[in-house]
């Protein structure tokens, strides 16, 4: 499952309206931002639009969050869930066995959220992924 994907844009509001309008018939709402001064240095500011379940404890959801694009930024950034820190764990060092470039090793990244447990690789295109467990998701089934 997807748990979050940034998408780089050139107007924040804009694309803010657009995400939230485009996305409001489907259960969506905008989420709010996040700032940067919260976390490292590389982190920038977020601002969010989520599904229904996003942020419930009764199902995984997921969101979207709009960044400020830099020149020449291009790329993907795609956060994957996964039910345990260990399946985190897991999920980098196969990605870095595959040739995966470190952007993160696996670690507690509070300042995201409690209990906020993740791993960040690239791939040769500077395509990013991030591998994440969330204390507060429920376990998937199946």
């Amino acid at each position: 499952m997807i748990d979050h994907v940034y998408v780089s844009v050139t107007n924040i509001e804009r694309s803010l309206a657009f995400y939230a309008a485009a996305l409001k018939p489907l259960g969506w709402r905008p989420l709010g931002n996040y700032e940067a001064s919260a976390g490292p240095e590389d982190v920038p500011d977020l601002h969010g639009v989520g599904d229904a379940a996003y942020g419930g404890v009764e199902a995984v959801g997921s969101s979207i969050w709009l960044r400020q694009r830099k020149i020449g930024e291009s790329g993907l950034y795609l956060g994957i869930v996964c039910d345990t820190n260990e399946a985190v764990d897991d999920a980098y060092s196969a990605a870095m066995s595959a040739g995966g470039i470190n952007e993160g090793r696996p670690a507690y990244r509070t300042y995201f959220a409690p209990g906020y447990y993740a791993a960040n690789v690239a791939d040769f295109d500077g395509n990013r992924l991030e591998f994440v467990r969330k204390s507060g998701n429920p376990v998937r089934s199946g």
